[in-house]
């Protein structure tokens, strides 16, 4: 979650005088001995308070700082509570799986859609998400629905991401739309499957849900995950995620804000 400023428009500098005037007598405004008044100085406006200068003492500075952190969607919150930011829209190929349930990667396509990006949905359940698509955008076609193999291409540009999640189940076969810049693709598995190792392999970033213990062993393998966090994964509550890349690894809880649980229902991991 850039912020900018706008600069002053500086003019061309007035002298302070013509030859023979004093700087005081320019700053008035008032030629001396004609009375006319001077040109106005462009570019320096009015003269504004003289106030003493403020000075923060060396040990105190930390205190200014402001906590910024990366732009993106907020997904959860960390251990700590605080905000956990995934930027989705890149200018190079992102791939996400996650290993999980419904109702996340909905969120997600949720808060991919609020930060300006269009959301392709390639799914063959589409009874389940006719309800989030028609509310999304509030009556803006940014979430639109595409059968299994059926989506075309979206056009994707730095002013008009694009996210592309895929809902094919367990299985899920080679997508005609694939990850390319300002054009990432989200996949779902609702369990670990045959196809899991090779996805979770070329995946910029991975998820995971409560799995059982056998395949929280597996995904420890894959991800090469310390044992306590792979042990972790078949006790996780509805809602937290493990969120990894290959230099990263975080717990993070997804919250639905008061629009998505009247529209989703509150966190799960079955659907």
């Amino acid at each position: 979650m850039s912020h900018s400023s706008s600069s002053p428009a500086f003019g061309t500098p007035a002298r302070s005088g013509a030859p023979g005037t004093s700087g005081r007598a320019a700053s008035r405004g008032v030629s001396r001995g004609t009375g006319r008044a001077a040109k106005p100085r462009f570019g320096f406006g009015l003269v504004g308070p003289r106030r003493d200068r403020h000075s923060v003492p060396l040990d105190q500075l930390e205190a200014l700082s402001l906590p910024v952190g990366d732009d993106g969607m907020v997904i959860g919150v960390d251990a700590e509570n605080r905000p956990a930011v995934l930027g989705i829209n890149r200018p190079v190929p992102y791939d996400v799986t996650l290993i999980g349930g419904l109702w996340t990667a909905q969120v997600l396509a949720l808060r991919a859609a609020a930060t300006g990006a269009r959301v392709a949905v390639e799914t063959g359940r589409a009874q389940a998400w006719t309800a989030l698509a028609q509310a999304a955008g509030g009556g803006q076609p940014c979430i639109a629905l595409h059968d299994v193999g059926r989506v075309p291409p979206q056009g994707a540009s730095a002013g008009s991401p694009v996210v592309v999640v895929r809902d094919c189940g367990m299985r899920p076969p080679r997508g005609r739309v694939v990850s390319a810049p300002w054009q990432s693709v989200v996949t779902l598995l609702p369990y670990l499957s045959p196809v899991a190792p090779r996805l979770l392999e070329k995946s910029s970033l991975v998820g995971v849900q409560r799995v059982s213990p056998d395949e929280a062993a597996q995904i420890g393998r894959i991800m090469s995950l310390p044992r306590h966090e792979y042990e972790a994964l078949s006790t996780l509550a509805d809602g937290v995620t493990l969120w990894c890349t290959p230099s990263d690894r975080q717990f993070v809880m997804t919250q639905g804000t008061d629009a998505e649980t009247g529209l989703l229902g509150a966190a799960r991991r079955m659907d």
